[in-house]
């Protein structure tokens, strides 16, 4: 920040130009980070949040204390819960059960609730669950209650989606990856 700093005074001063001539001195020089931040006038504007009141849905603008919604009782939405679909989860006591004994294809995803990708990538699996409905039943394992199983299957990282096909482990991705790629995997063992 040092370098900037001086920079600008540099500019600034008089003697400081190339072609001989004298800059004049900007009216307000940069202090600080919070400043230099500041003084940029082109960055993209929001356009709010989703504000969802009894009666409708609007959105709240940059005028928010002055919009008829905010004089209702009213809550923000996230859009992504519409859309979210519930994987079923197992466990330990249910993993024998329900992963290995399938008669079909088992995509598991490996998670924890503190893992932001994790919580990225679960309306994409919930897709897929509703995609491949009858051809593929999805779940979904958490490694903070189950972590013998994540140990068994030498889980390093998560998010990491498995897939099973009888019993036996056939496919791994690791990582929030996008759809396409996880389709692509899965439709090797259909």
């Amino acid at each position: 920040m040092a370098s900037v700093t001086e920079s600008m005074a540099a500019l600034s001063s008089p003697s400081s130009s190339r072609f001989g001539t004298s800059v004049s001195r900007p009216s307000m020089m940069i202090s600080s980070p919070a400043v230099s931040l500041s003084i940029r006038r082109n960055l993209p504007v929001s356009k709010g949040l989703k504000i969802q009141s009894s009666s409708k849905l609007s959105f709240a603008s940059s005028n928010w204390r002055y919009s008829r919604v905010s004089k209702h009782k009213c809550c923000i939405v996230c859009e992504a819960q519409e859309t979210a679909c519930d994987i079923p989860s197992v466990t330990d006591k249910t993993w024998q059960s329900l992963v290995l004994k399938a008669d079909e294809p088992v995509l598991v995803e490996f998670w924890a609730p503190w893992c932001g990708p994790c919580r990225m990538i679960h309306p994409v699996i919930g897709e897929l669950a509703q995609q491949y409905a009858g051809k593929l039943k999805c779940f979904k394992l958490n490694t903070d209650d189950s972590p013998s199983i994540a140990t068994q299957y030498g889980i390093r990282s998560i998010p990491t989606i498995m897939i099973f096909v009888n019993g036996e482990k056939k496919d791994a991705v690791i990582g929030a990856v996008p759809k396409t790629t996880l389709c692509a995997s899965i439709e090797k063992f259909l």
